[in-house]
């Protein structure tokens, strides 16, 4: 067995634009003649590897909390693509994914430099998957995401953005996303891994 860990490191991960950035304080420290050490910190819940849930982009959409954890955790179908995402991509990676195995189809991630059109959003949306992730900070174009995230995000599939694939070769694996229990959030931090069995 061998575990992937696709997570950026959080206090130098990657910040979408005009979003804040983690921040570290150090309330207790041994250094400085303390029983014990303590660290407090803060961040914007779509930081560096984080998931997206309907409430990001809808108004009345499901909150982290309010999702079920089958989303999160299962088989996964990793797929490598360069550049954007057109509806013939997203059409051959879901036929790819299900030949390959019918459960991991149902979470699909993609590696490398990629940018989700509409048109594959849509193929996505429709091909019943439970969770989208990609490497990029946003799934969509990073000046117009809205519609992209729309389109997913109104089927109810997760948004799994920021991963790190580039030591995982296309193929199945087992994902657990599992997001912190954020009550009323749109969003949320979370440490993603793959496990290879083979």
């Amino acid at each position: 067995m061998k575990i992937y860990d696709i997570s950026q490191e959080v206090f130098s991960c990657q910040v979408y634009p005009d979003d804040p950035a983690p921040e570290k304080k150090i309330i207790r420290s041994m250094e400085k003649g303390e029983v014990y050490n303590l660290t407090a910190f803060s961040m914007c819940a779509h930081n560096g590897t984080h998931i997206d849930v309907p409430r990001h982009f809808i108004r009345d959409g499901k909150t982290v909390d309010e999702k079920s954890l089958e989303a999160f955790i299962g088989m996964a179908y990793v797929a490598e693509h360069s550049g954007v995402v057109t509806y013939n991509d997203a059409t051959e990676i879901i036929e790819k994914a299900k030949k390959h195995n019918a459960e991991a189809a149902k979470r699909i991630l993609i590696k490398g430099d990629v940018e989700v059109s509409l048109e594959a959003a849509k193929v996505f949306a429709f091909s019943d998957i439970l969770l989208l992730g990609n490497e990029p900070q946003t799934v969509g174009p990073q000046n117009a995401p809205m519609a992209v995230h729309l389109a997913l995000l109104s089927a109810d599939v997760i948004l799994l953005e920021g991963i790190r694939l580039a030591e995982v070769s296309e193929g199945i694996y087992f994902l657990n996303a599992a997001p912190l229990n954020l009550a009323g959030a749109d969003g949320s931090p979370c440490r993603a891994v793959l496990i290879d069995n083979e």
